[in-house]
């Protein structure tokens, strides 16, 4: 697993092209049969990628979640979002022994203390890409499959301004979270911080 720091804003200043690429951008995330995991310490997210081909792959392969996280599974203290964005192909990911199988950019929430998560491809021919963000989680919500057609649509910008688009949600209050006390200020927090990593709001 690739880990990364946070970097000091000064220092930041001085870096060349190549250092602040080495930095920020995350590249090769897909890999037969393999996850690629990339951890940054800016909010503790973890971004993973994972393109099963001919096996079924463990969300922990490859990754000593004792050693970098300090639990017994991956899912113990985290929550994970995630698209299919590998085109024409069914991904299929089964999640303490429930099945759910994503099309083309639909998206799927495990919510936290989810022990077993894997992943495969319906067809090895078309495989599925999993495009995956992971953040720390203080509550448990429910795991919820939610397809392209039952996001929350809105349509925004228009052609004179040449921003005509429509953002489709799905790791938001309205379709995932139940209000509480408790868990009330995390709602907002999760898809806060993985809203500018694309999942959370997918054009």
């Amino acid at each position: 697993m690739d880990i990364r720091y946070s970097c000091n804003q000064k220092d930041f200043k001085r870096y060349t092209t190549e250092e602040m690429r080495d930095e920020m951008l995350i590249t090769g995330l897909y890999k037969a049969d393999e996850v690629v995991a990339v951890y940054s310490h800016v909010d503790r997210m973890v971004t993973l990628g994972c393109m099963p081909v001919h096996e079924t792959v463990s969300i922990d392969k490859g990754i000593d979640i004792w050693a970098n996280f300090g639990t017994h599974y991956f899912l113990e203290r985290r929550e994970i979002g995630m698209f299919n964005i590998g085109k024409d192909s069914t991904g299929i990911v089964v999640a303490d022994g429930v099945k759910y199988e994503l099309g083309y950019k639909d998206c799927l929430y495990i919510t936290k203390g989810t022990k077993e998560v894997t992943f495969a491809s319906a067809d090895p021919e078309h495989p599925a890409k999993f495009y995956m963000v992971s953040a720390p989680a203080h509550c448990s919500y429910e795991t919820r499959l939610i397809k392209m057609a039952d996001a929350n649509h809105r349509p925004l910008g228009s052609v004179e301004t040449c921003n005509k688009r429509t953002i489709n949600q799905f790791i938001h209050p309205a379709k995932i979270y139940k209000y509480n006390k408790r868990c009330g200020g995390k709602m907002q927090g999760f898809r806060r911080k993985c809203g500018c990593r694309f999942w959370a709001d997918l054009v």
